[in-house]
């Protein structure tokens, strides 16, 4: 770098600052904060365990109820070697997976169909809102031991559980989103001659999809986690039912280990949908953070 130097953070170039140097300011800028925030993530986390660890061994939280971080990994070490007393983990991990993505895709796509169509329909949504809303005040967990009575202890009551889950939180991002839509867009577009169709398809919904994105960022734990109740509720296979032996035998390292495994899982489709995301909405502009 030159005595033309440039101060990424105040926004401040010095005179003569050639583009070639900007970018790689700007490029230096962003591998630090990179970096920095990567830094910060993984001493907040060693610091966490390490105390956990300490103050489970020294007894200042009794480690029959909260276990520790060693016992934890113990735990998932013999499940992955030597399974569970309930079959291999990576069958009961596929049950739970199973259920989760069925229920996902089919309650983001039954979410964003019945969202846009009731966002692009006053009349049907002013009709269909106080059943939509009396339906979604239910609490879900209610829901699992009556889709398991109904439809019993296999594939199809998990599922349905995960659809409620996932459905409410993507209808309620798209009605929204399709209620946001810019007005002035929609009216040029219908000036040029769209039709109802051609709006939906090339206006409306490119506009809703930040809200239906936001949506399905945390739907898809949602979908684990209605898996996971109506397994925990009954279920012959699924991490549920690691979870809910482990409560029965007060195996807190197991019950900790099966939360481990969830949590990695969803982080791991956080990531995919982030990537799906930037793939399918590179016009947007970046966010104001990832530009300084």
């Amino acid at each position: 770098m030159t005595d033309a130097a440039i101060d990424i953070s105040a926004g401040a170039f010095r005179p003569g600052t050639s583009d070639a140097e900007i970018e790689a300011a700007a490029a230096k800028a962003t591998r630090h904060r990179r970096r920095t925030v990567i830094f910060w993530r993984v001493a907040i986390l060693v610091a966490f365990l390490g105390l956990w660890e300490i103050a489970a061994r020294q007894a200042w939280i009794d480690p029959f109820f909260y276990a520790m971080p060693s016992a934890i990994a113990q735990r998932l070490y013999e499940w992955t070697t030597e399974g569970t007393s309930e079959g291999p983990l990576w069958y009961h991990l596929y049950v739970t997976m199973e259920e989760s993505v069925i229920g996902f895709v089919t309650g983001s796509v039954a979410g964003i169909i019945i969202g846009v169509a009731l966002g692009r329909n006053r009349m049907a949504a002013d009709i269909f809102s106080i059943y939509i809303k009396v339906i979604n005040s239910i609490p879900r967990v209610v829901l699992a031991p009556i889709f398991i009575m109904i439809l019993g202890l296999g594939l199809a009551s998990k599922v349905a559980l995960a659809f409620v889950m996932v459905f409410f939180v993507v209808f309620h991002n798209a009605f929204q989103g399709v209620r946001e839509a810019d007005r002035a867009m929609i009216a040029n577009a219908r000036i040029l001659g769209a039709s109802n169709w051609q709006l939906t398809r090339s206006v409306i919904v490119p506009s809703a999809m930040s809200w239906i994105f936001a949506s399905l960022h945390v739907s898809f734990g949602f979908a684990i986690i209605g898996a996971i109740v109506g397994e925990f509720v009954g279920s012959r296979y699924g991490i549920g039912l690691l979870i809910n032996i482990a409560k029965g035998s007060f195996d807190a390292a197991g019950m900790y280990a099966a939360i481990v495994i969830v949590m990695v899982v969803a982080l791991g489709a956080e990531y995919l949908m982030t990537m799906v995301e930037d793939r399918l909405a590179k016009w947007r502009p970046q966010p104001l953070h990832e530009t300084q």
